[in-house]
């Protein structure tokens, strides 16, 4: 028996030893290290895919110096947050090489149909190269391997957190910011009726308001805030589609501004889980918004604009 544990043990030893020189970093092959992509040139990447390990993905695209969202009718994405992104693929080397063989790549998170984030660099040329980010052993390095290679290294230069699939990650989340100090009426109609909101003095009040009835004004006000300034959950596109459900709206909101200004905001259906698709005049693209963004103006009754009135003290009986 004893001498059956001995072998055991023995196994096991070898089996982390070779665990160990699989998996610990080390300098790469003989000499300095080299880049993993020596012949990329940043100005000649004209799309960026990146999908993540749910297949869920996103494709940046470039026109010139700008970049766009190519499955969303070209929404615009900031080209500040893309371009150090692209640098970072040059900064790849073969510093620290961790594994060399194919049966590491899944334990590490690089394989073809197991990884942490997959990014195709599409070039002026036609050429892909193919990029996998896998797991990241501390905080600061992430395992990575080039498509059509064995090895996988260890980087500092790049992590999967900084190659998200959400659009938020990509554009300027603000799809309307009117300033909310011009605008002078706001009508909202939904499935409660059309209430109109006017400005007197500094507060909102609705303008058919009767003697017996007293604004809420935080709740005029939120109105107002939401109709003037939206945010996206993530863009749509240029055109409208029947599962938007903007041909029936479930609410519109029509400002009005001191020069004159009419801007219109279309709230449709919840579509995608708890996003609505929302259309504003003022721009070409539909997107999607939180419910949050939209629950009062789909929601809201003429009550929910007024205070709650004070009930009246019973009165006490007497003895």
């Amino acid at each position: 028996m004893k001498r059956h544990q001995q072998i055991l043990a023995g196994i096991l030893i070898v089996q982390i030893v070779l665990g160990v020189i699989t998996f610990w970093p080390r300098s790469g092959s003989a000499g300095a290290a080299q880049p993993v992509f020596p012949d990329l040139d940043v100005a000649d990447i004209t799309t960026l895919t990146i999908t993540d390990d749910q297949g869920a993905h996103i494709v940046l695209r470039r026109s010139g110096e700008n970049w766009s969202l190519a499955e969303a009718g070209d929404y615009p994405a900031k080209a500040n947050t893309i371009t150090p992104i692209l640098d970072k693929f040059t900064q790849l080397d073969t510093a620290t090489l961790v594994a060399r063989t194919d049966s590491s790549h899944k334990a590490l998170q690089v394989a073809d149909d197991n990884y942490v984030r997959r990014i195709d660099i599409g070039m002026k040329d036609g050429a892909t190269h193919t990029l996998y980010l896998g797991s990241s052993p501390r905080y600061t390095a992430t395992h990575f391997r080039v498509a059509g290679q064995t090895e996988t290294y260890l980087t500092a230069a790049l992590s999967s957190w900084e190659l998200n699939t959400a659009a938020t990650s990509w554009v300027d989340t603000s799809y309307r910011t009117l300033d909310t100090a011009t605008v002078t009426e706001v009508t909202l109609q939904n499935a409660n009726g059309a209430f109109k909101l006017v400005k007197s003095g500094e507060e909102w009040t609705l303008a058919d308001l009767t003697d017996d009835e007293v604004i809420a004004p935080g709740k005029t006000t939120d109105i107002v805030n939401k109709a003037a300034r939206i945010t996206l959950q993530r863009p749509l596109g240029l055109e409208e589609e029947a599962s938007y459900g903007l041909d029936e709206p479930a609410a519109v909101v029509t400002l009005k501004t001191e020069d004159g200004s009419i801007y219109t905001l279309r709230v449709g259906a919840k579509f995608d889980g708890s996003n609505y698709a929302v259309k504003a005049s003022e721009s070409p693209y539909y997107v999607a918004v939180t419910e949050y963004n939209v629950k009062t103006l789909i929601e809201n009754d003429r009550a929910a604009f007024l205070q709650e009135p004070t009930p009246t003290p019973t009165p006490t009986p007497q003895p």
